[in-house]
């Protein structure tokens, strides 16, 4: 009946051949492998998302229709106590799914063991309420599994039911170990009409389950240890008896594959001993060499067929447009996890206005090598950007020109007056012709392409040429590309995949090309054009002081390549701040299976220094815990003996894969109860609940789908960390002062109370006890609105 999978290979039995003398006095070694009790002992083998849709299901299923419905609960001492308190939770679960009432379901109990002990009929409560305090208050009794004089007794009727007027339904949950046979009074049963489940406890027998369960069995076979996965399984089963349907009409009952787990005594070979048994000779004695055996308990696997009902889900729709990920959240609410361009509208729709200050020249190939439909289809790519992202108070600026043999500018950068005018423009742009030389025209662009009038320094607006071709070049573009990007033009390309490696050439950067694979699909890259051009570095919080400290996963569950991607991050992040002691601090700490500062606030005092030490940083492997690297950031790095400043912002930027924040949200608050910010960069395709906690405020969170893409929320982390630096902050907190001094504000400054033994403006000097004192500061408070330095012997 059963395709069986084990690790285990049964030796051959040899017990045949051992002398009886032998039987007698060999030792067996009982070896019981370690078995996770938490392993489940059923489970649906299909994905999370449907398994959400089976939790869901069974909340939405309902059973009103009459029927008499009787928990046989299995009290033995081989269930045991735990298991038990299971199998009553089981029954509890089902009875939320009841219509209780005396019209409708009655619910009754009876525990076995070596006696039947009936623990309420089926007229006794007339409410849910009532049968589940009283299924929860039964008391677990033990002894031997007599399941076939359970079932023989209920041959008589269930107590207190309606003597077979209405359909009856009797709810077995037991281990399948009974000892006596179970087969004929089961049957017996059957054949009165009673539909039959068996529930698995603990480890069963899933054959004696099988010989117990009505038709179709795997329909009446289930596991009380999954107690939503048993629960919906069984209300599906009586949904095709229609005593029980789904609050929704569209949901259905499926087959899903599964597998069912058992522990089993499987013997082994362990070798052989010398024994003596007596001769037929009445006076000799025969030594032999005799086999003995050992005994393993071991998982085994049965594949089955599950049946399982599905309700349509929130997210069955497909609400999150591009590339947004639908989180259910109950059963008929959603949210979108969006990428960054469309993060503040519903559904992640089109977010597509160019609110950055930029301007932007398109370069159309029209030459013979592109040919005039693809010619066309460039002018339809430019036309739909502008008319999507450009609007009354964009910032951006937008010109066109073309090139084949020469360039020719058709509308010069903002030489416009809206943007009809701009797409009439478009339509006047001749088909040129001739040879492909992109090189040339990309020299033309870096001297004439934004006009000579073009403000210059801070002044300037950033400057982009979006180069679209479907032609490789007939002339050399390495040279001319490389002197247009030193005339600080960003460089992006749009093309087919033929020309993407010479876009990358062009472009200095695999990121600044955007290829499509058919042409249909050009126009689906104005989004992706549109969030380059405003993700570009702009500087950071160049007047604003800050200490900040990077807080990077490197436990085993990122691994070294995905690691190397957060450095290559905060390296970048790193470029957009004016890193020196008098304005911004950065440190660096990276935690696995232990903690590590890489650097200190203090460490570096420039950015290329940050630069060199970030990428210096070690990879840890290991199992990280979260929650300890906060703390060892609050005690031994957000601190005035560490670097830190007095009154100067302070934020923690926190990237982890989510694995180990289980302990981290009580850390994190305190740090935030300090006035520390914290912000939590969470990688990974499904956000977990810890890390949410994690999190604090939605504002404080920043969740990206893979470690490849950090590189699109340099912007969004940069904003967050000047938002926070211009937050007013408290002298006293986190306290600057040592060995448990007391932080008083006053007069615009602070001073520190220093406890009996310490001295000095932060209470670091040990006094001695007699005539002879350590050297220490005086003891005076810091000039009114003047924030104290920590001096370099304060840093240890």
């Amino acid at each position: 009946m059963w395709k069986t999978r084990t690790a285990i290979v049964t030796a051959k039995d040899k017990s045949d051949n051992m002398p009886p003398l032998l039987s007698l006095s060999a030792v067996c070694l009982l070896l019981f492998s370690t078995v996770d009790p938490s392993i489940p002992l059923q489970e649906v083998r299909v994905s999370r998302e449907t398994i959400g849709k089976i939790a869901v299901a069974s909340k939405l299923m309902w059973c009103s229709a009459e029927a008499d419905i009787l928990f046989l609960l299995d009290g033995s001492h081989s269930i045991g106590k735990g298991s038990f308190e299971r199998s009553k939770r089981f029954a509890a679960a089902v009875c939320d799914a009841l219509d209780i009432s005396p019209e409708r379901v009655r619910v009754g109990a009876l525990q076995f063991g070596s006696t039947l002990h009936l623990e309420f009929p089926l007229d006794s409560f007339s409410t849910r309420q009532e049968v589940k305090a009283n299924i929860k208050g039964i008391v677990f009794k033990g002894g031997r599994t007599e399941t076939g004089l359970a079932l023989k007794h209920l041959r008589r009727g269930f107590p207190g039911g309606r003597n077979g007027t209405v359909p009856q339904i009797l709810i077995i949950i037991t281990d399948g170990k009974s000892q006596g046979p179970v087969a004929l009074p089961a049957k017996q049963l059957r054949e009165s009409g009673i539909v039959v489940f068996a529930v698995g406890v603990r480890f069963p027998r899933w054959d004696e389950l099988l010989t117990l369960a009505s038709e179709p069995k795997q329909q009446h076979v289930l596991s009380a240890e999954q107690v939503e996965d048993a629960t919906n399984g069984l209300l599906s089963a009586l949904s095709s008896s229609a005593l029980c349907t789904p609050a929704d009409p569209d949901c259905r009952v499926e087959a899903h594959p599964c597998e069912r787990k058992t522990l089993e005594t499987v013997r082994e070979l362990a070798g052989d001993a010398l024994c003596w048994r007596g001769s037929r000779q009445a006076d000799g004695v025969l030594a032999a060499r005799c086999p003995f055996y050992s005994w393993k308990r071991v998982l085994q696997t049965h594949p089955a067929t599950c049946y399982r009902t599905t309700c349509p889900g929130p997210c069955d729709s497909q609400p999150c447009q591009n590339g947004g990920t639908c989180i259910p959240e109950g059963v008929d609410r959603y949210r979108c996890l969006c990428p960054l361009a469309f993060g503040g509208e519903v559904n992640c729709a089109p977010k597509l206005s160019l609110e950055c200050r930029i301007d932007v020249l398109f370069l159309l190939d029209s030459s013979a090598g592109t040919t005039l439909e693809g010619f066309r289809r460039a002018k339809t790519f430019v036309k739909r950007f502008v008319q999507a992202v450009l609007s009354e108070d964009s910032r951006a600026r937008v010109g066109v020109a073309s090139y084949g043999r020469d360039l020719k500018v058709a509308v010069p950068v903002g030489e416009y007056q809206d943007v009809p005018d701009l797409v009439r423009s478009l339509d006047s742009v001749p088909f040129g012709g001739g040879p492909t030389l992109t090189g040339g025209a990309l020299l033309q662009v870096a001297e004439h392409g934004f006009g000579s009038g073009s403000r210059t320094g801070q002044d300037r607006p950033h400057r982009a040429v979006v180069l679209l071709t479907e032609a490789h070049s007939q002339d050399e573009v390495a040279g001319p590309a490389a002197h247009a990007r030193a005339r600080e033009l960003l460089l992006l390309g749009v093309g087919s995949e033929a020309v993407q490696v010479e876009l990358g050439a062009i472009t200095g950067s695999p990121e600044h090309v955007m290829v499509y694979t058919d042409p249909q699909d050009l126009l689906g890259q104005i989004p992706e054009l549109q969030r380059r051009l405003c993700s570009q570095p702009r500087p950071g919080c160049q007047a604003q002081s800050l200490d900040l400290v990077f807080l990077l996963d490197a436990s085993a569950s990122v691994g070294p390549e995905n690691f190397a991607r957060m450095q290559t991050f905060v390296r970048k992040c790193a470029l957009r701040f004016d890193v020196n002691p008098d304005v911004t601090q950065v440190g660096l700490v990276v935690y696995g299976g232990q903690v590590q500062t890489a650097f200190g606030l203090d460490t570096h005092p420039t950015r290329a220094a940050v630069l060199r030490a970030t990428s210096q940083a070690p990879y840890l492997g290991g199992v990280g815990s979260a929650g300890t690297a906060l703390l060892h950031i609050s005690d031994k790095v957000m601190t005035v003996q560490r670097g830190a400043r007095p009154g100067v912002p302070k934020a923690v930027v926190m990237l982890t894969g989510g694995s180990g924040a289980e302990d981290a949200a009580v850390p994190a608050q305190k740090l935030r109860n300090n006035d520390v910010s914290v912000l939590v960069v969470s990688v990974g395709a499904v956000l977990g609940e810890t890390v949410r906690r994690l999190a604090g405020p939605r504002d404080s969170l920043i969740h990206v789908a893979a470690y490849s893409d950090l590189r699109y929320h340099q912007d969004t982390l940069v904003e967050w960390i000047c938002r926070e630096a211009k937050r007013p902050v408290n002298l006293c907190k986190p306290s600057p002062c040592m060995n448990e001094g007391i932080c008083v504000l006053k007069h615009g400054g602070y001073r520190c109370e220093c406890r009996g033994g310490w001295e000095g403006p932060h209470c670091e000097n040990r006094v001695l006890r007699g005539d002879v004192l350590m050297p220490h500061s005086s003891h005076q408070e810091p000039a009114g609105g003047q924030q104290p330095t920590p001096s370099q012997h304060l840093r240890s």
